[in-house]
């Protein structure tokens, strides 16, 4: 059965209407959009992620603008939990890689099942980090795990894994959109973080994102994407 769309007042009762305006986008021609599809396509097919950057400068600018992208993502309630701090100073950068790789190491030698390292073997990665001191940039993201309002009590985020995922993403495609090279490095535990970058106790680090031109030389493992029929279905399927 169909449903009547409610009342405001009807689901929100007591709280005040909230503000629309006009969507701001234009009917593109059905060629154009394909076009405009594959090419988009045809520029992330060729993004890859590599271990190896080179040290030359980038400026600050094109991160901003690749942060700024990524805060258009959808969040739940639009509370957008997501706080990203880049990391320029070479005397962070060697902090977080020394804390990052004495849990790395930890996590090689001690802490990793079996599967777990058959997962990695094709990849080659192991507990030496040289990219968070060898990329201009390190972005480190944080999820705010909860709201704080200003006198100190806290209100509940909602989908906030979820919401900072997208971001993330958007922020990958913005890098690579720009010509430069990323790593989603994800260090296990990484409490370390927030103290280092002096963040609240509402958030936790999720991610740690090297950024940079790729170094001349850097290679990157031989691997196969997912074919489209293997990862999309139209309609229903059969189970």
């Amino acid at each position: 059965m169909t449903r009547q769309k409610p009342a405001f007042q009807e689901v929100y009762p007591g709280f005040p209407a909230p503000a629309f305006e006009s969507l701001q986008s234009r009917r593109l021609a059905a060629d154009d959009m394909l076009q405009r599809a594959e090419a988009f396509y045809t520029e992330m097919n060729a993004r890859r992620t590599t271990r190896q950057f080179s040290n030359d400068p980038v400026s600050q600018a094109i991160i901003e603008l690749a942060v700024l992208t990524a805060g258009t993502a959808p969040s739940g309630a639009h509370q957008q939990p997501w706080q990203f701090v880049a990391v320029q100073d070479p005397e962070l950068k060697r902090q977080i890689r020394e804390a990052a790789e004495a849990e790395e190491y930890k996590t090689y030698t001690q802490r990793m099942p079996d599967e777990w390292r058959a997962a990695l073997a094709p990849l080659g990665t192991d507990y030496v980090k040289e990219h968070l001191t060898d990329a201009p940039w390190v972005v480190v993201v944080f999820r705010q795990k909860y709201g704080l309002r200003a006198d100190g009590t806290t209100y509940k985020h909602y989908s906030s894994t979820e919401s900072v995922s997208i971001a993330v993403g958007l922020f990958i495609a913005a890098v690579h959109h720009a010509g430069l090279t990323t790593l989603t490095h994800t260090p296990n535990p990484m409490g370390f973080l927030g103290d280092l970058l002096g963040r609240p106790k509402n958030e936790e680090a999720m991610l740690v994102l090297p950024v940079g031109y790729p170094a001349p030389d850097a290679q990157v493992p031989r691997l196969n994407r997912k074919s489209l029929g293997q990862i999309l279905q139209v309609g229903r399927g059969s189970s």
